[in-house]
């Protein structure tokens, strides 16, 4: 017997998949009985770690450390230093430039020295601060400026070229050029890092860690403590958050974590203060782009060149994909003929930025579109116009890196419903007849796109691995590389494995992902989580459940056509037994229900040496359309109204998908509109704490919010389920509310280009404003250059 097919998806139905289902941990989370690490049961004896560093000074050379008033301070157990690391002192993802704790001299303000293993949190915090640390300052370098000035990389320079961009900017009928900042992000996630290490016999180590990359977390401790990753243990169950953040930044916690407990032989937990956090972990990278784009008068873009200056920090960290990544969208959804791309991975003396939600590919979006919004204003045409014209089509369809677009339909159906639904034109005409009767409020408005591959562009982390048993009482142990953070991961796998055998969900137990059950595993990041560890998991069930017809086959003698899984059943012909059953017998007869299931993404070729080939397996598409208001007085916005409309494919689960697409692009307004990193010139920073640095709040969500999915025809991708992954691309939905903004400054002067920089604070905005009052008025056929 084979299911019924769903008439929509003409694929077999599901009963869980597709479906509406709460997150696994959603009543825990509102009534706050979710475990996270703190909430663990801490052994008998845990110690606790506090980071001790130079609050006073910031970089330059080490000339004196006394740790003897630390040492003496009550509750104190031991103090950690460079010489204390049997192993490596190295954190670092890839290229060994991540010291745990500092030796010879501090890199950037805020870097662990040293580390104090106290009987509790609040004694080895008081003790780390009596150290006696004298430091040699020296000038840092702060800036991207001043790291070009330094000519001071972290990496070798990088770039895309197709075509000859030189000859089609001299052959354009017309040209624009500027420069734009883009300011960095602070992942603020609701759990800070944190780690606790419990010493095991023979030398091995249990780390319970808040992380999105468990094997990094193994790897890095067996590193540092000079043991082999096989006796090193990482667990985690769930994160409150992390964005990005604990992909390779939570590696340093969880070492020291590790080495106090290897020291000590007790077990112990480090958490970081918030401020702590802030200051000493990296951020969004930030971004100096000078662009220039030819094009023709009727707005066609003809040539691009565009130079990413990059602040990576003092290490390089996980630079190399990130300004990759930038690259990669800095095309967003437009055609260009010929494009010369560029990325300087720029070194300066702060914390070294790391990934964050887009890893660097909103920063490539939004630059794409600056320069649409620059073509439109100059040429007094509407943005929208602009942006549909050079859409990827059926003839200009390829990226300047050389992978085609293949489902280029999707982005014209997706943009052509968001405009007719989001009423855009009819609003256009409000909007401008509102500022011709307000001279100190101006409204904007902008509809951009979003196109966003899908998968790691290094092709080694494109694979998953999934552990699933069935045990005799027909329920299911469910375990994967896949961690969850909030984003509903282990509710869509745990939907995957329920349909494939199927139970109903209280028959599946979703375990903590754990380095000793599936090894080797990639980060959850790079939006692939659910594309990867759903599918590792549907084979792990596919080929116990295939072990389970073989077996009924041959005791019925019939064929698999009359076997069917359903409603914790199993129907042979017209007999009907429970899983239980069934696994009871499969057992009886030595069949194994067990089975460790793999996937890797089919099709990723790219050559980075080369810069050929397809890094991405699909792209996933969205549009929105922001409405807002400014004060040109004070530079006070709101945002009054965004649609939105997004691409998931066929949807896992419908609720989870809009939650994470409302969550990203309110995340990405604030990064947007008000999350400002500031460093002084000591380079100390400045924004530490929620006093300080600003994230949206419940009162910055829009007033008139309407979040659709995309009634897609699912993903041409053969992806589980022909769904799309959704963690990632709702963020670059903001660039609406951004490109707004630059409308209503815009419209103040017609046909001067705004020199408005990311975030749009007050501040940004009041400076904006106050440049295009003073600009000279746009002659007819002259562009102004920004």
């Amino acid at each position: 017997m084979t299911a019924p097919l769903d008439p929509r998806t003409a694929e077999p139905q599901t009963r869980f998949v597709r479906k509406d289902l709460p997150h696994d941990s959603a009543a825990k989370h509102v009534a706050g009985t979710a475990t996270y690490i703190d909430d663990v049961v801490e052994p008998v004896g845990t110690l606790h770690i506090a980071p001790g560093w130079a609050r006073k000074s910031v970089r330059g050379k080490i000339l004196r450390l006394d740790l003897n008033a630390v040492k003496a301070y009550p509750g104190v157990v031991e103090v950690l230093t460079a010489e204390s690391i049997r192993g490596t002192n190295d954190c670092s993802s890839a290229f060994g430039d991540d010291p745990v704790l500092a030796s010879d001299e501090v890199l950037f303000y805020g870097q662990v020295i040293f580390a104090v293993v106290a009987e509790t949190r609040d004694a080895a915090r008081k003790a780390a601060q009596q150290a006696v640390i004298e430091v040699e300052p020296i000038t840092p370098i702060i800036t991207a400026e001043d790291a070009v000035a330094a000519d001071i990389t972290v990496l070798p320079d990088y770039q895309f070229r197709r075509g000859s961009p030189e000859t089609g900017m001299t052959a354009a009928e017309r040209r624009l050029s500027g420069v734009m900042h883009i300011g960095g992000q602070e992942h603020f996630y609701l759990e800070g890092q944190i780690a606790m290490a419990v010493p095991q016999e023979d030398g091995g180590m249990f780390v319970y860690s808040s992380t999105q990359h468990p094997t990094e977390i193994q790897h890095t401790v067996a590193k540092v403590l000079g043991v082999p990753d096989a006796l090193v243990t990482a667990e985690v169950r769930r994160m409150g958050g992390g964005f990005g953040g604990k992909e390779s930044q939570a590696n340093q916690w969880a070492s020291l974590a590790a080495l106090a407990a290897q020291v000590t032989c007790k077990p112990c937990k480090m958490r970081l203060d918030r401020d702590d956090d802030m200051i000493m972990t990296g951020k969004r990278h930030d971004f100096r782009v000078e662009w220039e784009i030819g094009h023709d008068s009727a707005g066609r873009i003809r040539a691009v060149e565009i130079n990413f200056l990059g602040r990576c920090g003092y290490s390089a960290d996980l630079s190399l994909g990130i300004n990759d990544r930038t690259m990669f969208h800095a095309d967003s959804s437009y055609f260009y003929p010929d494009a010369a791309i560029r990325s300087r991975r720029l070194k300066t003396d702060t914390c070294s930025n790391t990934a964050f939600r887009g890893f660097g590919g909103p920063q490539g979006m939004l630059a794409a579109e600056r320069m649409i919004d620059a073509i439109a204003i100059s040429l007094g045409m509407d943005p929208l116009e602009v942006r549909k014209l050079n859409f990827y089509d059926g003839e200009r369809n390829l990226t300047p890196y050389g992978m085609p677009v293949e489902e280029f339909e999707t982005l014209h159906e997706l943009i052509q419903q968001l405009e007719a639904s989001s009423d855009y034109w009819a609003r256009r005409d409000a909007v401008r007849a509102f500022n011709a009767e307000n001279a100190v409020l101006k409204k904007g408005l902008a509809l951009t796109p979003v196109k966003f591959g899908i998968s790691f562009t290094l092709k080694h982390l494109n694979q998953a691995g999934a552990l699933v048993h069935l045990y005799t009482d027909g329920s299911i142990h469910l375990n994967h590389g896949g961690t969850e953070m909030g984003q509903g991961l282990y509710q869509k796998v745990a939907q995957v494995v329920a349909d494939e055998f199927g139970v109903t969900m209280d028959k599946v137990r979703i375990t903590a992902t754990n380095t000793s059950k599936v090894p080797n595993t990639a980060p959850t990041a790079a939006s692939s989580g659910t594309d990867l560890n759903a599918m590792a998991a549907r084979n792990a069930a596919s080929e116990i459940k295939s072990r389970l017809i073989a077996f009924l086959c041959e005791q019925h003698g019939c064929g698999a056509e009359a076997i069917h899984f359903g409603d914790n059943k199993v129907l042979v012909g017209d007999k009907s037994f429970s899983l239980g059953e069934i696994a009871k017998q499969a057992h009886m007869a030595r069949i194994q229900m067990s089975h460790a299931g793999f996937y890797a993404t089919p099709g990723i070729t790219w050559d980075r040496e080369s810069a050929t080939g397809r890094p991405f397996f699909y792209f996933a598409y969205g549009g929105a359309c922001s409405e807002v208001t400014i004060d040109t007085m004070t530079g006070e916005m709101t945002v009054d109204r965004v649609d939105i409309l997004h691409d998931v494919g066929h949807s896992l689960n419908p609720a989870i998908d809009l939650g994470q697409i409302e969550g990203g692009f309110v995340q990405g307004m604030g990064w947007l509109t008000t999350e400002e990193l500031v460093w002084d010139e000591h380079g100390r920073l400045r924004t530490h704490a929620p006093s300080t640095y600003k994230i949206p709040t419940a009162s910055d969500v829009p007033e008139d919010f309407r979040v659709k999915l995309y009634e897609s025809r699912g993903n041409p991708a053969e992806t589980i389920y022909r769904s799309k992954a959704v963690g990632e691309p709702p963020l670059m939905l903001a660039n609406s509310v951004f490109c707004a903004i630059n409308d209503a400054v815009a419209s103040l002067k017609p046909g001067v280009v705004p020199e408005l920089n990311a975030p749009a604070t007050p501040e940004a905005i009041m400076s904006a404003v106050h440049k295009i009052k003073r600009a000279p008025a746009a002659r007819h056929g002259e562009p102004e250059t920004s």
